[in-house]
């Protein structure tokens, strides 16, 4: 009986330690759960996510000063229109003034005391409008230059987004490129060393001379100075990238994009001119630029004719009879006509200057409207070259490729010589490159076009 209650009270101890010791694994668990980082998500998107062109574009858009500083132009110039508006309002100020005079006007009759006429202190308080009754519209052109001015602005901010954008589509396409290129590099090194291993081993059999290891390993030695001049480029473009963008340095760039395209036919030149002549942001802002000369020069013609202003103000002062120090209200109002006579020939130069800028404004448009045209003329016959280049090059690729192969069998069986292997395997590199490069340029004509075209793809 002893026994049995040994054994009982020895459990029971066991099974507390056991339950302590749960209660204490779930509080380290609960601790250690709340206590583990979670990973930062910047934007709702993760920092491994892959960045393809048009995140890259919404980051310039959202993080780059220039576009920031054009914004804020954007504010300025509707401030300048309030501003030009404001001279359709009247202008109210409250003035108050003391004055001290020495010598006063005074009369005395028949021996009595003198009268004054006016106190030795003056005192003044006012509350004057005024306003311009007539100006012959010089306040209407004020305010149609501030609203050209503020379309300029806004229109200016869409070419600093098109032109940063065009940036961003270069630098990821361009590093997309580098990269690509440098994997070309490497898979040539690494064909060039085989080439040395198999140009060893005949030369430890006797089979090959040193000029044969010594020609390879030249080419090696070339093939990696352009792989650190690609690595130097591609370094260079990824800096750029991470200005425009914003992407902190310790953020890897996984951009997401590729060459894989498929060449399109068909493009109508006369079409293209059409909408580009229509759309372009550049023939915008001289068509607005023309529109602000004109106004200018209305403006200047009108500067000749006579302004109508008036004014009325009420307040209280002394000085008035019969008691010359009592403060009393008093009212004026005044009408005033002004008409320029002669200003030293400025009239007639601010003429003359504003006829000029006309008709230089109307030049550059006349000039913005030929390069746009010369814009799409060359990005069609680019891309159209690209376009037959991609063609060629796959061809040029394949046959590259079977070359290739067949000279590193007949160079294994001792039927080639090692300098015919060494050009096959070039000649297959600087096909892929070809191929590339044609692929390259097709993607970035592609977006030239748009840009010239004035197409939105920012």
């Amino acid at each position: 009986m002893n026994e049995s209650n040994g054994y009982n009270g020895t459990n029971h101890s066991s099974m507390i330690k056991k339950s302590r010791l749960t209660r204490i694994a779930g509080i380290a668990a609960t601790t250690l759960i709340l206590a583990w980082p979670r990973p930062t998500v910047a934007g709702n998107v993760p920092a491994e996510a892959p960045l393809t062109l048009e995140t890259a574009i919404h980051l310039v858009r959202e993080n780059n000063p220039a576009l920031k500083a054009a914004a804020d132009e954007i504010t300025a110039a509707d401030a300048r229109v309030t501003r030009s508006r404001s001279a359709y309002f009247p202008q109210i100020t409250a003035s108050g003034g003391y004055t001290w005079l020495d010598t006063v006007s005074e009369m005395s009759f028949g021996g009595g005391a003198p009268i004054q006429f006016m106190p030795h202190d003056n005192y003044d308080a006012k509350v004057t409008a005024r306003a311009t009754l007539l100006d012959f519209g010089k306040r209407g052109n004020i305010v149609n230059i501030a609203l050209t001015g503020k379309k300029t602005a806004e229109q200016s901010l869409e070419l600093a987004r098109r032109e940063l954008s065009w940036q961003t589509v270069q630098l990821f396409y361009g590093i997309l490129f580098l990269r690509e290129n440098l994997l070309v590099e490497e898979k040539q090194i690494a064909a060039l060393n085989k080439a040395l291993e198999y140009s060893t081993k005949r030369y430890q059999a006797g089979a090959a001379t040193p000029f044969d290891l010594f020609s390879t390993k030249v080419r090696i030695a070339a093939a990696r100075n352009r792989m650190l001049d690609l690595e130097h480029e591609l370094r260079r473009s990824e800096l750029n990238f991470r200005r425009l963008t914003g992407i902190a340095e310790n953020q890897p760039l996984a951009l997401q994009g590729s060459f894989a395209v498929h060449p399109e036919s068909g493009h109508q030149e006369s079409g293209l001119i059409a909408q580009a002549l229509k759309q372009r942001i550049e023939l915008q802002l001289s068509r607005e630029h023309e529109t602000a000369a004109k106004l200018q020069r209305s403006l200047v013609k009108k500067e000749g004719l006579p302004v109508v202003t008036g004014s009325i103000s009420y307040g209280v002062t002394n000085g008035y009879q019969p008691d010359i120090h009592e403060f009393r209200n008093n009212m004026a109002a005044n009408v005033h006509l002004e008409i320029p006579l002669f200003t030293g020939f400025r009239n007639s130069a601010e003429r003359q200057e504003s006829a000029a800028l006309v008709r230089a404004a109307a030049q550059r448009k006349l000039d913005t409207e030929q390069q746009v045209k010369t814009d799409v003329e060359e990005t069609l016959h680019a891309l159209q070259t690209a376009s037959e280049k991609m063609t060629t090059s796959e061809v040029q690729v394949q046959q590259a490729e079977l070359a290739a192969k067949h000279a590193r069998a007949r160079y294994e069986n001792g039927m080639a010589t090692a300098l015919d292997l060494l050009d096959t395997e070039a000649a297959y590199s600087q096909a892929e490159l070809v191929r590339l490069q044609a692929a390259y340029a097709y993607v970035l004509n592609t977006y030239t076009l748009k840009r010239a075209t004035g197409e939105v793809f920012w």
